[in-house]
């Protein structure tokens, strides 16, 4: 079974790998109000791990190619009106989220048009 054994190098891999995939591995129950903030702290958390030169070059690049793929994604939810209207009604984030986390004082007012709008 030696033949199978794992390297130093391939441990290291492994450690610095559950440093990355520790974030998904929370207990909060997911919901349509907490998915922008959580691909938000993903994409902060992605960009601090592809910067991390103590990471090992492989991790780097796939946490980068995640990047690319959660940011795809991201982009879809500005197609949708239900993620807008949930955050917003949601009572802990409101439009505040978006004010604190620097959206584009356009996109806010749009969001809050189409929530109000769906109220009404």
């Amino acid at each position: 079974l030696r033949e199978f054994e794992l390297s130093t190098t391939q441990w290291d891999i492994a450690r610095q790998l559950v440093k990355v995939l520790k974030f998904f591995s929370r207990d909060d129950s997911p919901n349509l109000a907490t998915v922008i903030p959580a691909m938000d702290k993903i994409d902060e958390d992605f960009s601090n791990f592809i910067i991390d030169e103590k990471l090992n070059p492989a991790i780097r690049a796939a946490v980068s190619i995640s990047k690319k793929t959660l940011n795809r994604y991201y982009d879809k939810t500005d197609h949708s009106e239900v993620y807008r209207i949930a955050m917003i009604l949601h009572p802990r984030h409101k439009l505040s989220y978006f004010k604190r986390m620097g959206w584009d004082k356009e996109w806010i007012e749009k969001a809050e048009e189409i929530c109000r709008d769906e109220y009404e």
